[in-house]
């Protein structure tokens, strides 16, 4: 960490008693970057095949890093140019360089900003100046400079322009003497008189004929093979662009003691020009290509495109065989090593960590060696800025700006969007860029074609472009690519845009409307019902209008799909961007989220929120519809029969998508009352849609004929493998598994091991716990039940899945059963007993005793059992005496 003074924060208040500083964070990994690639050039340049004169060869001898605006790229070129000028400067985490002997580093700065009016010229002429640090002249190039700035700048002598610009204050006035050194010392040689000498036309022709003779008075510039093609050439800024080619040749002719190599770190590099006009990048590209013997750090705000073959013609060196390393962009990770990342030539420069944020927000603003701006404020700003400099310093700035009222600043004040934000991300995109730019801050993730649909673009340049920019992230894994930055998308939709071609709040609508509706489009040409794209558009559209009071338009059907495969996945989008003003989408959003958690929270819980969402009215019937049905589903869990029957009533009455559902719930409800033919002849009717094969595995296992329900879950599951509903197929295998668990443990372990892979993936809470249910049944007779009997128990209980505790309860007496441990069978009667009513699972009882041989109470009231009750006795008791004969056959 370096410190400066801070003479903005200085100038901001009265305040003299804080100590207001730069704080230059961390950038240990881009330096670690920066040295290993110098490393391996200062090598290339020691081999014996290195020739600066090659222009074929592709170059390696730049790096590049982009990010988006306020994310510290001209921090970093400044901080870099510091370290290789003074290691003394280098921050203490960054390590010591250890260089390959024999080379001078020499680093020179340029900024290209527009507000530094740097031209190609003045670029040429910074990067010569810089080299009179060696103290000697560089006579080919010298002439040829002398030569364009005798025939570009008439009666305005060099000297005098160096003296009018800050150039001059950089690198002193030695470049005028060593340029007329050059001359004197050409004229001698070409023994000219003196008059003529002076005159750098006759020099330069004298010299042309010399070397085209091959005198021996200029054989020191004769291996220089292309001076004369130069010196020949017209003195314009075409020439003046190859001229760094005898720069570099006359730094490969420097003694070895004398030895340098340049790095040049060019800032703001994308204000050389657009994507359209290159004019400027055209020359500064032909600067690195000429020079492979120096080395160009390169910062800006894109990444370059060189290796891309479709701009040949508009530069003059592209595709990935000229710039190797240029065709991707890497973000090095914290531990990858320095080399293997340099290996890229583009490097993104990422967001700070909240750790990096704190230590910069800390240091900014001091009083004492003690931080001005405390924890809380500090926490606040550093989880709004999503790692983004620019914002740290645009709230130290608001930090000031609140004490400078009189009020003490207070976290609060810095849930706070910056209109600079804005201005800085837009100042360099095209109008249609901007465009997209706004239309994609709608969405959390996007494609090519759902940005050009959301901005209602017919073609996809303008996105296309957009999406090059640093601050648009890349998840190639992602089920959309592209998203942006956190900060600079909420800024945008949030901060007062004051730009000239700003949004109006129509605008915005439209915009949403578009975004919403091509969402829908691609969901609706999925032939493959990709269930992935199914939630990823539900999430995003139920955002969006919740967030624009749209209607529900497509994501009605949508949401009728996502609930069809019972696999629920969090659906919850994004936090919404204003206060929920309880539109539909809030309403549905509320719905599936319940829908989703149901197999997370109670169950009293979800019927609680479901009666929350019904009261609301804002949904249309048939979503309302969907919202009374799970209700009469978790009201049935926690055990409230009678309320549960009213809804799945109504819902059944209302012929609906959900009526077949309902009637199985009713069905349901018959048999839970001990009404077992009015379930079975409910079950007759209800076909796929009421799921009755699995209604009728529920009544045939209770009648003692476990083969039977096997049978029948196992074409449920079929049925559901059929319709490509993975979720009901996994639930119906879980039954099977426990059907067969009954009659046939030796075969169990592969159902279950079959209904555990089904659930993969899926959030089914009670289908995994009838998985359990079907491993106790399986190893009823075993020590270790107990266990898992009080895990269940206490997991039912957390779940508030009551329906399901009298299940496991039978499954505690069919073990003591087989077991004959009548002291803890009658035990589990009494909780049956106190878990089971006259409208529930009552028939539970009978069937503990029908396990245990045990008589029936006096008074006690039998469920109507399809095939008698003593049939139905000897069933379940000769269920018993089997496991027991099968027990013994193991030992």
């Amino acid at each position: 960490m370096s410190v400066q003074r801070d003479l903005r924060a200085v100038f901001g208040s009265n305040d003299r008693s804080f100590q207001a500083a730069e704080a230059f964070t961390n950038r240990q990994s881009q330096w670690q970057i920066v040295a290993a690639a110098l490393t391996e050039h200062l090598h290339r340049l020691a081999e014996p095949a290195f020739d600066v004169q090659d222009l074929e060869t592709g170059r390696r001898n730049l790096l590049v890093f982009h990010g988006v605006g306020g994310i510290g790229k001209t921090t970093l070129s400044r901080k870099l140019e510091s370290a290789l000028h003074d290691a003394g400067s280098r921050p203490v985490q960054w390590g010591e360089a250890r260089w390959p002997p024999g080379r001078q580093i020499l680093p020179v700065r340029i900024d290209l900003a527009h507000s530094a009016h740097t031209d190609f010229e003045r670029v040429v002429l910074t990067l010569r100046l810089a080299l009179t640090s060696i103290g000697r002249p560089l006579p080919a190039f010298d002439l040829a400079l002398r030569r364009y700035w005798e025939h570009q700048h008439p009666g305005e002598p060099l000297e005098e322009y160096l003296r009018r610009t800050s150039l001059v204050g950089r690198f002193g006035q030695v470049l005028p003497q060593q340029m007329q050194s050059v001359l004197s010392d050409l004229a001698q040689a070409l023994m000219l008189p003196g008059t003529v000498g002076s005159v750098i036309g006759q020099v330069a022709g004298s010299l042309v004929s010399a070397l085209r003779e091959r005198r021996q008075t200029v054989r020191a510039l004769a291996g220089c093979t292309r001076l004369v093609d130069l010196l020949e050439a017209e003195p314009d800024l075409e020439a003046l662009s190859f001229y760094p080619h005898l720069l570099a040749w006359e730094l490969a002719q420097l003694p070895a003691a004398k030895s340098v190599m340049p790095v040049i770190l060019l800032d703001t590099f994308e204000d050389t020009g657009d994507r359209t006009h290159r004019d400027m990048e055209r020359l500064l590209q032909r600067l690195v290509w000429l020079m492979p013997n120096a080395f160009f750090v390169i910062t800006g705000r894109s990444r370059l495109q060189w290796a891309d073959e479709t701009l040949q013609g508009q530069l003059d060196f592209t595709g990935p065989t000229a710039w190797p390393g240029l065709g991707t962009t890497h973000v090095p990770a914290a531990r990858q090593p320095a080399p293997a990342a340099a290996a890229q030539r583009q490097i993104l420069i990422g967001d700070f960590s909240p750790e990096d944020c704190d230590d910069y927000l800390a240091r900014r603003l001091s009083r004492d060696g003690q931080p001005l701006i405390g924890p809380a404020i500090r926490q606040v700003i550093t989880s709004r800025s999503h790692g983004l400099p620019l914002y740290l310093d645009l709230s130290v700035m608001r930090f000031l700006e609140i004490r400078r009222t009189g009020h003490t600043p207070a976290p609060t004040d810095f849930d706070h969007d910056f209109p600079a934000l804005i201005a800085r991300t837009l100042s360099d995109l095209t109008a249609p860029e901007r465009h997209v730019l706004r239309s994609v801050s709608l969405l959390d993730a996007f494609d090519l074609p759902l940005a050009a649909r959301a901005a209602g673009l017919a073609h996809e340049a303008p996105a296309l472009r957009l999406i090059e920019r640093p601050f648009v992230g890349q998840d190639p894994s992602g089920l959309w690519p592209y998203h942006l930055h956190g900060l600079i998308r909420s800024t945008i939709r949030d901060a007062d845009d004051h730009a000239d071609d700003r949004w109006s709040p129509r605008d915005w609508q439209q915009a949403a409307q578009r975004a919403l509706t091509a969402l829908g489009e691609q969901w609706a040409a999925d032939s493959s019902r990709d269930r992935r794209l199914l939630v990823g558009c539900l999430r995003q559209g139920l955002a969006i209008a919740r967030d624009h009071n749209l209607d529900l338009d497509w994501l009605i059907e949508a949401a009728w799909t996502y609930i069809g495969d019972s696999v629920w996945e969090p659906i919850t989008p994004s936090a919404a961007s204003a206060p929920a003003p309880g539109t539909p989408a809030d309403a549905l959003v509320e719905l599936l989220s319940t829908l989703t958690r149901r197999q997370h929270e109670h169950r009293a819980r979800t019927a609680s929120r479901l009666a929350a969402v019904l009261d609301t009215h804002l949904l249309p019937g048939d979503l309302q519809e969907m919202a009374l049905y799970y209700r009469a589903k978790s009201l049935r869990d926690i055990g409230r029969a009678t309320e549960s029957r009213r809804d799945y009533q109504q819902v059944a009455n209302q012929g609906g998508r959900l009526a077949p559902a309902a009637r199985r719930g009713l069905a349901h409800a018959a048999r839970l009352a001990g009404d077992f033919p009015t379930a079975l002849a409910a079950a007759q009717s209800l076909g796929w849609e009421g799921r009755h094969h699995r209604v009728l595995g529920d009544l045939y296992w209770l009648q003692g004929q476990p083969e039977r329900a096997a049978a029948a879950y196992l074409a449920g599951r079929t049925e559901a493998e059929q319709h490509g509903k993975t979720g009901e197929a996994a639930h119906s295998q879980a039954l099977h598994a426990f059907a067969t668990a009954l009659c046939a443990p030796d075969q169990a372990t592969a159902e279950i091991d079959l209904a555990h892979q089904l659930l993969t993936s899926l959030n089914l809470r009670a289908t995994t716990i009838n998985v359990r249910r079907a491993e106790l049944i399986r190893d009823a007779g075993n020590a270790s039940v107990d266990e898992q009997i009080a895990a269940l128990r206490t997991e039912l209980d957390i779940a508030g899945l009551t329906s399901l505790t009298p299940a496991i309860e039978l499954a505690a007496a069919f073990h003591q059963a087989v077991l004959d441990d009548h002291t803890a069978l009658n035990a589990t009667i009494t909780r049956l007993q106190a878990h089971t009513s006259a409208d529930d699972h009552a028939y539970f009882v009978d069937i503990a005793h029908f396990m245990g041989g045990l008589a029936l109470p006096p008074g006690h009231r039998p469920p109507a059992w399809l095939d008698g009750e003593q049939v139905t006795r000897d069933r379940w008791r000769q269920l018993v005496t089997a496991r027991r004969t099968h027990l013994r056959g193991q030992l």
